[in-house]
């Protein structure tokens, strides 16, 4: 089985790789091309999953390429990890965003806009290409912003495209452990979208269980979530949010604190992985140092993610068990065996709704517990949302429709709207202002007028 990675320079590739190795059934993957525009980037990567494959007999062949029908002929599935305008456009849309005083993160409010704004015409033409040279093949999609990333390969894809996120499958894993299951064992009723859902039930054996966890507030704050959030507030939800949603319950204290920062966390990773690509790309590196040196990179990077929420909720450092993701290269393997070996799973996809959720249409894609099989992801029915979530789960909905519109009609005033329409963005001037500020610095969205 063939495996192409689009991003293959991206440094979370290894992540990808190293599940590959651990899985050694019949029907593996057992050829890997790594496609990037950077030659550079591919090369550093290429040392790494070298360093990783030494002594292993069987691993998958790695070959790496800047061609991209190359890449993706012959393809079985294809992995999507691309970063349009790489960390140096991230650390932009955080400026910019923060200057007007709107949050800038790479996935939610004005940054995610703006990241979509940009990543949305690069992937309907990669959907294109899929469609046209690997038309057998599974698209999984990991790159953000990942639900409607996802929505617009799909116009093109159909249910050929899945989205993945470990975010609720990192949640899941550590409520069921604080409730001394099995995270296998345990259904997680999640539901919402892309960074933006909240775990209402977890059963065990029949039994939902999140009702004792709510009740004890130790256990509450024992965990990353429960830290972030606050035991009051989860019982007033009755639910766990996605930690994501901490951007948008404590949305003024977390600009602020993002304020103050001396550097984003775009700029912070651009300038690390700077570090990074050019230690492992050296002519000649010892056998293993690049690996090491992404080891070391990855370790720092966990320990620093969601800092400036962690300093808003007042709890410091990330604990241990906290560190661990939720393993999105581990979901996108369980996903590629479901559909390859008819292996049925069952796991949390970006899917299109079908009418899982009444609020939304038939074609928007959700974030909800999914039946995989051979002919692919269907989705779980669920309960309905509360009003609380409607809200943000339809007033979100309809900015990334505007992104959608935009993308394909590159009107601005499209993009104005997909701005001024997000619950975070609290002004139409504003907007214009973002639209402004962001066509003006990145080449990527010098499609807008």
């Amino acid at each position: 089985m063939r495996l192409t990675i689009l991003g293959g320079g991206g440094f979370r590739v290894p992540l990808v790789y190293g599940a590959l190795l651990g899985d050694h059934a019949e029907g593996r993957v057992s050829h890997v091309t790594l496609y990037d525009e950077d030659s550079g980037r591919l090369r550093a990567m290429a040392r790494v999953l070298a360093d990783q494959a030494a002594g292993i007999a069987d691993a998958p062949a790695v070959t790496a390429t800047t061609d991209l029908d190359e890449a993706l002929r012959g393809a079985d599935f294809v992995f999507s990890a691309i970063r349009v305008g790489g960390l140096e456009g991230r650390a932009a849309d955080e400026r910019i965003a923060l200057a007007e005083g709107v949050l800038g993160q790479e996935t939610v409010g004005a940054g995610g806009i703006a990241y979509g704004l940009r990543t949305v015409p690069v992937a309907r033409e990669i959907a294109r290409r899929v469609a046209r040279t690997a038309p057998g093949a599974w698209v999984i999609n990991f790159t953000n912003p990942a639900g409607v990333v996802t929505e617009a390969m799909a116009e093109e894809l159909g249910d050929r495209v899945i989205g993945i996120c470990d975010s609720p499958v990192g949640l899941g894993r550590r409520i069921a452990r604080l409730l001394g299951a099995r995270p296998e064992d345990a259904w997680i009723d999640y539901v919402g979208l892309n960074h933006l859902g909240w775990v209402r039930g977890l059963r065990i054996g029949g039994r939902d269980e999140l009702p004792r966890l709510l009740a004890d507030a130790q256990a509450l704050e024992s965990f990353e979530e429960g830290r972030l959030f606050g035991a009051e507030w989860l019982r007033s939800l009755g639910a766990i949010p996605n930690e994501y949603l901490h951007y948008y319950y404590f949305n003024r204290d977390t600009v602020r604190a993002y304020q103050e920062v001396k550097q984003t966390r775009g700029a912070f990773l651009r300038d690390q992985q700077r570090g990074f690509y050019a230690e492992a790309g050296r002519p000649d590196p010892a056998p293993g140092a690049a690996l090491a040196a992404w080891d070391r990179t990855r370790a720092e990077r966990e320990a620093t993610y969601m800092a400036e929420n962690r300093e808003v909720a007042g709890v410091g450092e990330r604990e241990e068990s906290d560190l661990e993701s939720g393993g999105y290269e581990k979901v996108a393997l369980a996903l590629m065996r479901a559909i390859a070996r008819d292996e049925r799973a069952t796991l949390i996809l970006n899917v299109r709704n079908r009418g899982t959720l009444s609020v939304l249409d038939a074609e928007a894609v959700i974030e909800v517990p999914c039946l995989v099989d051979a002919n692919g992801a269907h989705p779980v029915a669920v309960d309905p949302l509360p009003l609380h979530a409607v809200g943000l789960v339809t007033s979100v909905k309809a900015a990334e429709r505007e992104v959608l519109a935009a993308a394909a009609s590159g009107s601005r005033a499209d993009a104005v709207k997909a701005f001024a329409l997000h619950p975070l963005v609290d002004s139409v001037a504003v907007a214009r202002r973002l639209v402004a500020g962001y066509a003006a610095e990145h080449p990527g969205l010098g499609y807008l007028r």
